[in-house]
């Protein structure tokens, strides 16, 4: 069965598949990143991994696969195929895509995990059918992919997406890039569970416990969770000004909180807009799998792009 396959490196984990024509998962694994023994092991698991995938699709579905996609964290030159630098695993300039062909012996397509995770969100999850989409991971930090037209915009740099790094609140908290008063700084997971931590006492408490606590009718939860809120609100009010998008497609952690997110963020954009046309917010819709399906789709788009070019006199 003719397949390619799909690679997404975490920060401590690796989800893979491989994938059919049709989208469909033909075989699914994970892997730890080996990350603790350092960047060079990091590489040398990516490498085995895709080689016991390809096996596996010789043995069991009868070919060799047809490409292979890989989703990585960090900053990433999908072009050059380079893995420019990944704090949490500690690599610097790591040419994945050649590293990958060279053991692979298959094309290989290499995404930034975010916009990896957009794509498969836009094409065949939340934003299925839209022509223009904005998709916002709201995890330890928050990130973003513009998806135009069935494909992810990177940037003249590959930094196009970073909503977590527009100013919010001026002056305000400092954040690691350098600015004060990032979005992520206010509305990420990581930062509804340090001002919930503090408010309610318990250094061990975290988003989703601040979660539970609103719904239970907690006061001062509920202000944690307007302020995050408020927050988030003014960065996509932001970023719906710039790029007019169709449909909202918000996903990571703190979306797994439902309708506590969803139903005040649609009211706190809702008031917040006053010329621009307000897109659907909507939860997305693929949860920890949309990296994996991204890669793959990153995988089929490369074979179409050869076909296409080797089919051109």
């Amino acid at each position: 069965m003719r397949h390619v396959i799909a690679l997404d490196v975490g920060g401590t984990a690796m989800k893979a598949a491989l994938i059919g024509p049709d989208g469909a998962l033909l075989h699914q694994a994970r892997r730890a990143t080996a990350r603790e023994r350092g960047p060079e092991a990091v590489v040398e698991a990516i490498l085995d991994f895709a080689a016991d995938l390809h096996a596996h699709g010789v043995a069991h579905l009868g070919e060799s696969a047809a490409a292979a996609g890989v989703s990585v964290p960090g900053i990433v030159d999908a072009d050059q195929g380079i893995a420019v630098y990944a704090a949490n695993l500690g690599w610097r300039d790591v040419p994945l895509r050649e590293l990958l062909t060279r053991r692979l012996g298959l094309p290989v397509a290499l995404g930034h995990d975010v916009r990896t995770g957009g794509l498969a969100e836009g094409r065949i999850g939340a934003g299925q059918g839209a022509d223009r989409f904005f998709f916002i991971a709201l995890g330890t930090g928050i990130a973003g992919a513009i998806g135009v037209d069935g494909r992810v915009e990177a940037g003249a740099h590959g930094f196009a997406g970073e909503i977590g790094h527009i100013v919010v609140r001026p002056g305000g908290t400092l954040c690691p890039c350098g600015q004060r008063g990032c979005l992520e700084r206010y509305a990420s997971a990581s930062a509804v569970s340090e001002a919930w931590a503090a408010a309610s006492g318990n250094p061990g408490a975290d988003a989703a416990d601040c979660a539970a606590a609103v719904t239970s009718g907690d006061p001062r939860a509920h202000r944690v969770w307007q302020e995050a809120v408020d927050a988030l609100a003014d960065g996509l009010v932001t970023a719906l000004t710039l790029l007019d998008p169709r449909t909202l497609i918000i996903g990571g952690g703190l979306a797994e909180a439902s309708d506590t997110l969803f139903t005040p963020l649609r009211t706190a954009v809702r008031q917040r807009i006053t010329f621009q046309k307000l897109p659907s917010i909507a939860p997305a819709a693929l949860g920890d799998t949309a990296g994996c399906l991204g890669a793959g789709l990153l995988a089929w788009d490369l074979l179409t792009t050869t076909d296409l070019t080797e089919a051109t006199p």
